[in-house]
């Protein structure tokens, strides 16, 4: 039976219990589960003009006995992991000790120290394979949709691709001096992180915003600052893709946001190591983030549009080519369709096509897989009628 569960009761989570649920030819029956069941019962309350069969749960996604507990009572297929990125590696662990295949939209981070990367889930690679389960990671957007579109590049329109630009802009405007897209946690930490980018076989460090460009967006976006960060999907794409010479990733953020993480900074709350504060440890991060708005509060006061793409450049037939691929998600039609932004609708409904991309045998495979080592073309096909429609355009302009 193609029974899935969702664990995360977030915006993501949100947007791929909507999109599940509206492919009951697909998802026979869904569990939604997370550790707060109230969550999942009032974002079910939305989903009932679907004609569908879902069941909520409760689970401590840090408890690996828990989320087997879980596991053996629901015989899920597959599990959507759109919980905390922390939580990953139990959910994993968990997956092999009750035979259910796996899938997640972002990469691992340790909860107390502000670095990922993929190789604690990597590593998991040759149990998934022995016992014959599929791990798809990063099927969000960015990464997830980016590294779909490096795949169909590759395939389709270069016979080289020289260096690669990541362009992700959130033209949105939600009313708040200060508030995140997703959980502030997990953006605060990447967006003060260092940044790092791949040249010439070696990766480069720089400081935090210390890179900038000011890049037109289509569809009426228009002028818009950027600011190189390290992004997770680059650490697999040089593994897979090891003929590209470079490769950068772009992220817009207005001045308010700015002006605002750096008095954060300056005065310790985006710390993430504990602090004694009236005899008990606190990470200010962490208390930060529970005085913020809630992400999946915004939806319907965001306002705008998401551009998220990937310029190309490379060689076709002898020749110098240079493509732009990207998407753009409106917030507002976003909201009226499934209760969330786009933020979310760009990650929850990519994670929901590779969940029926699995179910129908179009992505296969046996180990732990980032999404760009699966054929591209069926997720290209559809992702269009799942709310993201790509594309294609040839610059007459150069990116530096």
């Amino acid at each position: 039976m193609n029974r899935v569960m969702i664990i995360g009761a977030g915006g993501v989570g949100r947007v791929a219990l909507h999109k599940c649920a509206q492919h009951p030819e697909i998802f026979q029956e869904i569990i939604f589960a997370s550790r707060t069941l109230s969550k999942c019962d009032k974002i079910v309350d939305d989903v009932k003009n679907y004609p569908h069969k879902i069941i909520t749960e409760q689970v401590d996604a840090d408890n690996v006995d828990e989320v087997v507990k879980l596991f053996n009572k629901s015989r899920p297929a597959i599990v959507i992991n759109v919980a905390l990125p922390y939580q990953n590696l139990p959910i994993m662990e968990a997956c092999l000790r009750c035979n259910v295949n796996y899938l997640d939209t972002a990469i691992y981070e340790h909860p107390s120290v502000a670095k990922y990367c993929y190789a604690p889930q990597w590593e998991f690679h040759q149990r998934f394979k022995d016992a014959g389960l599929l791990a798809i990671l990063g099927c969000g957007f960015d990464p997830g949709v980016t590294n779909v579109y490096v795949a169909y590049a590759r395939k389709h329109l270069f016979d080289r691709i020289k260096t690669i630009d990541i362009i992700d802009c959130n033209a949105g405007d939600h009313g708040y001096p200060f508030a995140t897209n997703f959980n502030p946690e997990i953006n605060i930490r990447e967006v003060t992180a260092n940044g790092r980018y791949y040249d010439q076989g070696k990766w480069i460090e720089t400081k935090p915003m210390e890179l900038k460009r000011v890049f037109n967006f289509p569809e009426g976006i228009g002028d818009r600052n950027m600011y190189l960060l390290y992004h997770e999907e680059m650490e697999s794409l040089i593994k897979n893709f090891p003929e590209i010479e470079r490769m950068r990733f772009w992220m817009t953020f207005g001045d308010s946001y700015l002006y605002h993480l750096k008095a954060l900074e300056n005065v310790g709350m985006t710390n993430v190591k504990p602090i004694v504060f009236q005899g008990r440890e606190i990470v200010p991060l962490q208390f930060l983030r529970e005085v913020l708005p809630d992400p999946a509060s915004l939806g319907s006061r965001t306002v705008g549009k998401t551009c998220i793409g990937i310029w190309f450049v490379g060689e076709k037939d002898g020749q110098a080519r240079t493509c732009y691929l990207y998407n753009v998600c409106d917030h507002q039609e976003a909201y009226r369709e499934v209760g969330s932004q786009a933020v979310s609708y760009t990650t929850g409904a990519p994670a929901a096509l590779a969940a029926k991309l699995f179910l129908t045998g179009q992505w296969s495979g046996a180990g732990v897989f980032n999404v760009e080592e699966f054929d591209p073309d069926p997720f290209m096909e559809e992702i269009g009628d799942w709310g993201l429609p790509w594309k294609n355009t040839t610059p007459t302009t150069v990116f530096e």
